[in-house]
C-alpha cells in the first residue's frame, strides 16, 4: 500500500488559537469503502478558544498535556485502507467525547445543576469528567466557576454532533457489510505506565470486541516488535463501551500508545520515530481491516461476543 501521507511542516505541530471552533471534526473518507473499520480520533483536537484560554489558570502548553497528540496523524493513511478516519478538531480539555454527555462535578458550577446531570460520577468526582477540571498532575483548569448554559452549549455544538457523526458512520458500515469495527485511538504519557508498554489495547476486559479480532490486532502490533498489554491500565472509556456490542455485530478496541514513541512531550515537537510509528500504524489498520473483513460472517454473528480471551 502506497502511503498518502507526508509529514506535516513543524507549524502544523502547533495548537490553534481560534476565536471560536466552528468545525467540530474533520471526516476523511476512503475512495471506496473496502474494509469494515472506523477509525477515531477523539482526543487529538488542538483548537484551542481564545476565551477558553483566558477563562484558564493554565498556559497553552500545561493544557496540552491532556491532548493525545497527533494521533490523527498518525492514523492518517485509514482512508488509504477502505476506513473512515473521524478525528475531533476540539481539544479533551474543552469538551471530553469519551465520557458521557452530561458527567460533571457540581462543585465546578456557579449554580445547580438539572437533574439529568450525573452529579455522582467518578470521574467527574477526579475531576475527569465531560468537562474536565484538571489536567496532567492535579492541575486545575479554571479561575472561576462555570456557568451550566456556557457548558451546555459545548456539549449540544461540539460533543453531540461528534458522537452523532460516529453514530452515522458505524451505521453506514454495519449496514455495508453486516458488521463495524471501531478502532478508537488515543495516547498515554509515559509517566503513566510503571514498566515499559508501548501500546495498551481495551476491549472492556472481553466484552466490547469479539476475541479473535483483539488477538489479531495485538499479534500484528507485536509483529512489529511493539510490546504491547491488553486492559491495563486502560480497558476503555464510553467510547468502547457505547459502541463495542459485539451481540450487534459492532465491535470496539481502544488503543494506548505511549507517547515518548514519538513525541517530545514537554515541547510537543515530533521525534524521528514519528514515521516508522505512522507507517507501522498504516500496515496495522490495513491487516486489521483485512482480518474484519475476512471474519465478517464470524463478527456479525450475535454469539460472537461470547468466545473467551
Amino acid at each position: 500500500m502506497k502511503p498518502a501521507f507526508e509529514i506535516p511542516a513543524e507549524e502544523s505541530f502547533e495548537a490553534i488559537i481560534c476565536a471560536g471552533i466552528t468545525t467540530p471534526f474533520d471526516i476523511d473518507a476512503p475512495a471506496r469503502l473496502d474494509v469494515p473499520l472506523v477509525v477515531s480520533s477523539p482526543h487529538s483536537g488542538r483548537d484551542y478558544p481564545a476565551a477558553f484560554l483566558a477563562a484558564s489558570k493554565l498556559d497553552l502548553c500545561e493544557l496540552r498535556r491532556s491532548e493525545d497528540s497527533f494521533i490523527d496523524m498518525l492514523f492518517a493513511d485509514a482512508p488509504e485502507t477502505g476506513a473512515h478516519l473521524l478525528s475531533a478538531r476540539f481539544p479533551r480539555a474543552y469538551v471530553d467525547v469519551n465520557r458521557e454527555p452530561f458527567e460533571l462535578d457540581p462543585d465546578m458550577f456557579d449554580a445547580p445543576l438539572p437533574g439529568y446531570v450525573d452529579s455522582n460520577s467518578r470521574r467527574a468526582a477526579a475531576g475527569l469528567g465531560t468537562i474536565a477540571r484538571i489536567v496532567t498532575a492535579d492541575m486545575e483548569i479554571y479561575r472561576d466557576r462555570l456557568s451550566f448554559a456556557e457548558v451546555k452549549h459545548r456539549i449540544e455544538t461540539l460533543y453531540m454532533p461528534f458522537r452523532e457523526a460516529l453514530d452515522r458512520l458505524l451505521e453506514t458500515t454495519r449496514r455495508h457489510f453486516g458488521c463495524a469495527v471501531l478502532l478508537d485511538c488515543h495516547s498515554m504519557p509515559s509517566s503513566a505506565l510503571d514498566r515499559r508498554v508501548d501500546i495498551v489495547l481495551g476491549d472492556r476486559h472481553g466484552t466490547s470486541a469479539h476475541a479473535g479480532l483483539v488477538r489479531a490486532a495485538r499479534e500484528s502490533l507485536e509483529a512489529m516488535g511493539y510490546n504491547v498489554v491488553c486492559n491495563k491500565p486502560y480497558a476503555g472509556g464510553a467510547i468502547t463501551r457505547r459502541y463495542g456490542r459485539p451481540a450487534a455485530a459492532t465491535h470496539a478496541i481502544q488503543i494506548e500508545i505511549n507517547r515518548a514513541l514519538y513525541m517530545n512531550e514537554d515541547t510537543f515537537q515530533p521525534l524521528d520515530g514519528f514515521e516508522k510509528l505512522r507507517q507501522d500504524m498504516s500496515n496495522f489498520i490495513f491487516k486489521l481491516g483485512y482480518f474484519s473483513l475476512q471474519s465478517v460472517s464470524t463478527l456479525t454473528r450475535a454469539s460472537a461476543w461470547a468466545l473467551p480471551n
